[in-house]
This record gives C-alpha cells, sequence and structure tokens, in this order.
C-alpha cells in the first residue's frame, strides 16, 4: 500500500502548475485519495530560462522536458506531466506517455489588439509569434503581415501586446480556457485554414516503461479517443522527423470507433504547401499517422525541405 505521496513533476508556469493540479484533482477522484497523497515538483526547465530566442534557434521541444526526464528516470519522480505539443516524437530510453487527459479546444485564439482577426488587420501590421507553424501559416493568408519572435508565459506575451510590441498574437485556445482566460481570445481560427499544432490541447503524464504501480493509478484518468487522436499526430510529426524547426500542422479527430485525420507541411514564408486527409479505424491510428506523413514528405519531394533549419 502507498503510503509516500506520489511525486508529480512539472514545470513552474501557472499554465503548466494548472495542468498539474487537474492531473491530480483527476486521480483523487480515480482512487478515493486525499491531496496529500500528491506532491507536485516543480522543475525549471531550460526552455522557461531562455525566453528571448525562438525554441528553433535554441535546440526545439526537448528544452521544456530535459530535466524532467532526467528526474523520473532517475526515479526521484513518479511520473511528469506535460503539454503534449512539447514532446518531442523520440522520448529517453525506459520512458513513455502512459495516459492523457481529456482534450481541450484545440484550435488557436487570435489576441487583436488592433484588430480583432487576421484578416481584419491592416495591411503591414505587426503579430508576435514564435512558432514556425504559426508564422508559416500567418504568412500563408497574409503575407504582407510582419511576423516578430514572441516567447514567454501566456501573462508575458499579453504583456507585450498591451505594451504595443505587436498588433496581435496567437495563443493554444486551450490554455486560455485552462488559465479562466478564454475572454481575451478575440477570434478563433477554423483549423481548416489554420489548423493547430500536432497534439495541441492535450496534457500528457510520462512515466517508466513497465513501472505498474505507476501505469495502475494512471489508467483511470486516460482518456481514449485523446490517446489514439494524439497517438496518430505524434506519429505524423515522427514520419517527418517534426520539431520546432519545421512547420507542421495536423489533427485527428475520433468519431465512435472512427478516426479522421488532417495533416499539412508548409515552407516557412507559407508559400507552397502539402496537405492530406486519411480516416480509418482508431486501433490504426499510428498507421494512419505515419503513412499521412510518408505521403506529404514524398509528394513534396526532397527539395521542399531543403530550406527548412
Amino acid at each position: 500500500m502507498q503510503t509516500k505521496p506520489f511525486r508529480i513533476g512539472t514545470r513552474g508556469s501557472p499554465l503548466a502548475l494548472a495542468q498539474a493540479a487537474e492531473t491530480r484533482a483527476r486521480l483523487m477522484v480515480a482512487h478515493g485519495l486525499p491531496e496529500e497523497m500528491f506532491e507536485i515538483v516543480v522543475l525549471s526547465t531550460k526552455g522557461d530560462r531562455i525566453t528571448d530566442r525562438s525554441l528553433a534557434e535554441v535546440g526545439g521541444k526537448g528544452l521544456f522536458t530535459e530535466e524532467l526526464e532526467a528526474q523520473l528516470s532517475a526515479g526521484d519522480l513518479d511520473f511528469a506531466v506535460h503539454s503534449s505539443k512539447d514532446m518531442p516524437t523520440a522520448l529517453p530510453d525506459g520512458l513513455e506517455l502512459s495516459a492523457f487527459l481529456p482534450r481541450e479546444d484545440f484550435r488557436d485564439a487570435f489576441i487583436g489588439r488592433t484588430a480583432p482577426s487576421l484578416m481584419a488587420l491592416p495591411e503591414g501590421a505587426t503579430i508576435g509569434s514564435s512558432s514556425l507553424r504559426r508564422q508559416a501559416l500567418i504568412r500563408r493568408r497574409r503575407p504582407d503581415i510582419s511576423v516578430i519572435t514572441f516567447r514567454g508565459l501566456v501573462e508575458t506575451r499579453l504583456r507585450k501586446l498591451e505594451e504595443g510590441q505587436a498588433d496581435a498574437t496567437l495563443l493554444a485556445m486551450a490554455g486560455l480556457n485552462r488559465l479562466s482566460m478564454p475572454e481575451v481570445a478575440t477570434d478563433v481560427m477554423d483549423p481548416r485554414d489554420f489548423p493547430p499544432a500536432p497534439a495541441q490541447g492535450a496534457i500528457c503524464i510520462e512515466s517508466r516503461i513497465g513501472d505498474c504501480r505507476i501505469l495502475d493509478l494512471l489508467e483511470p484518468i486516460n482518456d481514449a479517443p485523446t490517446y489514439d487522436a494524439v497517438s496518430c499526430e505524434r506519429a505524423f510529426l515522427g514520419a517527418l522527423d517534426g520539431s520546432c524547426r519545421t512547420p507542421i500542422a495536423g489533427y485527428a479527430v475520433c468519431d465512435g470507433d472512427h478516426l479522421r485525420f488532417c495533416g499539412l507541411i508548409l515552407t516557412p514564408d507559407g508559400s507552397q504547401e502539402h496537405a492530406v486527409e486519411l480516416d480509418g479505424h482508431r486501433r490504426d491510428a499510428l498507421r494512419i499517422g505515419n503513412q499521412a506523413g510518408t505521403m506529404v514528405r514524398t509528394a513534396a519531394g526532397p527539395g521542399f525541405f531543403a530550406d527548412w533549419t
């Protein structure tokens, strides 16, 4: 019988803490355990400390997970809670994504200071975003728009916007909802025109492979449709060797046993793109995602990727 608290690893941002608290609350309900049986352990990651450059310049997605994964591998944490879109497709040996909470809204939110939507912005307006995907999609729709790098916590980016450093910015709607501030969005982007990052809006839990005690703990809070949808999206990324260095978008939707996936790759300037749509049974989620990635890579040809950094 567990007598010591389970140790939950997380980053220290308000959003990360909200995600860890949601995980703890679901586990308390699922197992009838008191709050003191779960200790939230906050770690600072390199991605949190470096905020003046884009992730593409400083190493990609792993910057938000390295410190947590090191302590998880060492046994100092029982499991770690992450934003799924921050996770590299290749995890350290011995670790796995063992559970996903029910997915929040995966769409992007537009926050306009001088106009309510992307298409309403005046010619030559400035949008702040550090995401290569968002930058490419903005340029695809509005090549006249100037895009500058915005990094930092949600609150930091909103403060930069208020200070007039840009006319607008884009954030994940899921994050705004989890921080109880959905009202700051002046528009919500249609995923058919402005598709999200793969795995956006989903909280994942990383644990040690074969740790049956923790797997049994997490199993009741795993949301199967989210698990299958995000697994499909991550397989798409994996087939493209995708990271924060590449403009890749994609999302899967489960309807009963059916899964539909839509994916898109773009050049950084948004001028060229290759899209794919596939569907099938949810049990084939990994195959569908991998096939979709292979299809767009083949259609694009090696020259399409030459300028990706």
